[in-house]
């Protein structure tokens, strides 16, 4: 009733092949962008900030990155926690060994880095796949948290084996409070949105999209699995390895190794399997699922007068991750992503049944 596109004629390539070609969508997004730039800056506290939203927009940010290789190419990867300490590390360095590095220059140099060790890693792809590419990922994560924690030149010779960061500072503004800190992240989650929507829809996103439906196809219909593979490999990191500087400078402000251990690349594939494999919308409502539970798992018994204490709210959050995580690849494999497609599509046709 709401959500019709009768009378919303194309009569151009180009507005058919908008991202957003039914105007109530682009209305909602327009809509939706003002409030999040404008409302909840001013609305939201500090411990909402801190708590939920930082933190939700960069890992939304590391889960858009693993989209692509996993859910476009599908490249199954269990490396991404290395990619993200990759770039928090690079990052780091740049800060600190080269004078007068701008961040966001810094942040993009780390993220350079982070393709470059992802590209590395991802050679093995161009002879195995599935569980035989998992354990080369895996392989790259344990090898990376050796390296960052045993090599001292990457944390310039910190004696703890930690880094702290001091203020952060953009073309002279500081962005030390939250609400500054999450303006930066959002700035960042949008642009790479943006830029990750428009790879997806063009020639290089059928071509990961092919190798992921079957490899030997497409290789017969001159895709290049090489060229595939390795760009996916490529993007997927750089976005990872943004993300992973943004957590360490932005959110943490001081970490180690543990930060970036095997745990957060399980949380990202947990992340990508919920909100919807090979969908950018997936990405946002996996990483908003993540978030929000160990949140609503501390609060709703607070406010129903249980006494839960942390232990078995951890355990419970990961009963409910891995409960899921079989829900969602035997009912839906697509994600909550094809769950708000499919009532997208029944608000089009409803009340007729058809």
């Amino acid at each position: 009733m709401f959500y019709r596109e009768n009378g919303q004629f194309k009569t151009s390539y180009r507005s058919d092949q908008q991202i957003f070609p039914i105007r109530q969508d682009r209305i909602a997004v327009a809509l939706f962008i003002a409030f999040v730039f404008v409302a909840v800056p001013l609305l939201a506290d500090d411990y909402l900030f801190q708590a939920i939203l930082i933190p939700f927009l960069i890992l939304a940010l590391a889960a858009l990155g693993l989209n692509i290789l996993v859910g476009y190419c599908g490249q199954i990867s269990l490396g991404t926690g290395a990619f993200m300490a990759v770039g928090a590390y690079a990052t780091y360095n740049f800060m600190v060994r080269v004078d007068g590095m701008p961040f966001i220059a810094a942040i993009l140099l780390g993220g350079l880095t982070s393709t470059l060790v992802g590209v590395l890693f991802g050679i093995p792809s161009l002879r195995i796949k599935g569980l035989y590419l998992a354990v080369a990922t895996l392989a790259a994560q344990f090898f990376l948290d050796w390296a960052f924690l045993r090599i001292p030149f990457f944390t310039n010779n910190s004696s703890s084996g930690a880094v702290s960061v001091a203020s952060l500072s953009v073309a002279g503004i500081s962005i030390e409070s939250p609400a500054r800190k999450y303006l930066f992240c959002l700035l960042f989650l949008c642009v790479f949105a943006l830029l990750a929507k428009n790879l997806v829809r063009g020639h290089i996103g059928r071509e990961w999209m092919a190798i992921r439906d079957m490899d030997v196809a497409a290789a017969v219909i001159g895709i290049r699995p090489v060229y595939a593979k390795l760009t996916a490999f490529a993007v997927s990191s750089f976005i990872v390895g943004v993300a992973g500087a943004l957590w360490g400078f932005v959110y943490l402000g001081s970490w180690e190794p543990a930060a970036f251990s095997i745990d957060r690349s399980f949380q990202l594939l947990f992340m990508v399997i919920i909100g919807g494999l090979g969908s950018i919308m997936g990405s946002f409502l996996g990483a908003a699922f993540i978030v929000i539970l160990p949140f609503l798992l501390n609060s709703v018994p607070r406010l129903l007068g249980v006494t839960m204490s942390v232990t078995v709210a951890t355990h419970l959050e990961f009963m409910i991750f891995g409960s899921l995580i079989v829900f969602f690849l035997v009912v839906e494999p697509h994600g909550l992503a094809r769950l708000w497609s499919t009532a997208k599509e029944k608000l089009r046709l409803w009340p007729f049944p058809h």
